[in-house]
């Protein structure tokens, strides 16, 4: 071994600290008793750590996995043992979402990724049958209770349980003991999904109230090539359902077109575009049309614009260039609160500023609020943003420069102990510091 007068006189007080750190820093003391163990006491004291503590249990076997050459009924009960812990480790959040019926964003987005982690797995790795029928145990009561805010999970990792006929079937009863709606839905498509043609049909006569519902069954018949009676049950549908009709109403539609039926079709189109009427619907309705039809249909679905949504309404009124009745739609609507300038409402008053200048001078004055009185900065500066609309109508569009100043000087002068507001106001309205205060 080299003395350290063999080396520079430069490396030497590196070297002493690298000598003296090697005598200072001692072995970690865990280390050294685990190595004075027995095996037989490791594997105790092991065992006695995973026994209560799900996430030690699951870190063992990722471990084990990785280092020892298992068997495939080894690996098969690892996988199981594995999603196993890790519903024990999300399992307490669960009950606590469950019990007060939601809980804050961070915890629910932990036990929605432990989930599906354990999905994956199931999905991924042969997971032993004990296993996954105990998991779906587990699951079971909080798809019965409905209160944790988590169904789409909770169901999305029951069905990852199956991996056979069987298992489905098994689902489905378990569901179908749960005498619940939503379960019972679940139920009744897990019979159709196996060919249980007698089980699904036997639930869905229990239940045939909404379109929705007929078309379930209608598309049951046509997928079996019972033609007659999917379409028997797709017309009482038609009378008896209570709402949910697009799918019914596309389904008969198809079929009418398959059949060279126009009137039908276009007579179904024009009820899938009028039961949710927006301008989007309006315009795919109009294009399918011929100029006859559109003739026949446009007083129909002009009539039923009073049942669409105000935006909506006021995007068709304008697209028709009927004016007056947009402005009547937009003044009865609020001034959007902390809008964008590309909002519906806002996007229409612009466009009928040049004509109804009176009426859109007013709707945005409607839009400043209360003038007189205190709010955060941030209100300020929305008000700031409406008073430019402000001032525009009346300098650029209705020409009177001198009611600008009128108006603009008295809202100054009202808030001239408010400096924020002024700051804001000036920040964006041009002329604001010119301005005397009334």
């Amino acid at each position: 071994m080299n003395s350290l007068n063999s080396y520079p006189s430069a490396l030497l007080p590196g070297l002493l600290l690298i000598m003296m750190a090697k005598k200072i820093i001692p072995a970690d003391p865990l280390l050294e008793l685990l190595e004075a163990a027995k095996p037989k006491l490791l594997i105790q004291m092991i065992a006695d750590l995973a026994k209560f503590r799900p996430d030690v249990r699951r870190e063992c076997f990722d471990y084990l996995k990785k280092h020892i050459t298992l068997t495939t009924v080894q690996k098969s009960r690892s996988e199981g043992e594995i999603i196993l812990a890790l519903w024990g480790e999300l399992y307490s959040d669960l009950e606590e979402l469950d019990e007060y019926g939601g809980g804050d964003y961070d915890k629910e987005d932990y036990v929605a990724e432990r989930m599906q982690e354990i999905q994956k797995i199931l999905e991924e790795s042969e997971v032993e049958e004990e296993a996954r029928r105990k998991l779906l145990d587990e699951v079971l009561p909080f798809i019965e209770s409905g209160n944790a805010g988590m169904d789409d999970s909770l169901y999305e990792l029951a069905y990852a349980t199956c991996c056979s006929d069987d298992d489905w079937r098994n689902l489905a009863l378990e569901l179908e003991a749960l005498h619940k709606d939503w379960p019972m839905n679940h139920a009744r498509e897990i019979y159709r999904k196996i060919g249980d043609r007698t089980k699904y049909l036997e639930l869905r006569h229990k239940k045939l109230k909404y379109g929705a519902d007929y078309h379930d069954l209608a598309t049951f018949y046509w997928d079996e090539g019972r033609r007659k009676e999917a379409l028997s049950v797709a017309a009482e549908g038609m009378k008896k359902g209570e709402g949910r009709m697009d799918g019914l109403r596309t389904f008969l539609s198809d079929r009418a077109l398959e059949d060279g039926n126009r009137e039908q079709y276009i007579s179904l189109q024009f009820e899938l575009a009028a039961d949710h009427l927006s301008l989007a619907t309006y315009n795919t309705f109009q294009k399918m049309c011929t100029p006859e039809e559109w003739t026949l249909f446009e007083p129909k679905i002009v009539a039923r614009l009073d049942t669409s949504w105000l935006s909506e309404r006021l995007k068709i009124r304008l697209q028709r260039e009927e004016y007056e009745e947009a402005l009547a739609i937009l003044l009865k609507s609020n001034y959007p609160g902390y809008s964008s300038e590309s909002s519906v409402e806002l996007q229409a008053a612009k466009q009928l500023e040049q004509r109804f200048p009176e009426q859109i001078l007013s709707y945005y004055k409607s839009g400043l609020g209360n003038l007189n009185s205190n709010a955060p900065r941030k209100e300020y500066s929305r008000q700031a943003g409406v008073m430019v609309k402000v001032r525009s109508m009346m300098v650029d569009v209705i020409k009177d420069e001198a009611r600008w100043k009128s108006f603009a000087g008295k809202v100054k002068g009202d808030n001239i102990r408010r400096p924020a507001f002024q700051e804001e106001f000036g920040r964006v309205i041009a002329g604001w510091g010119e301005l005397v205060p009334g």
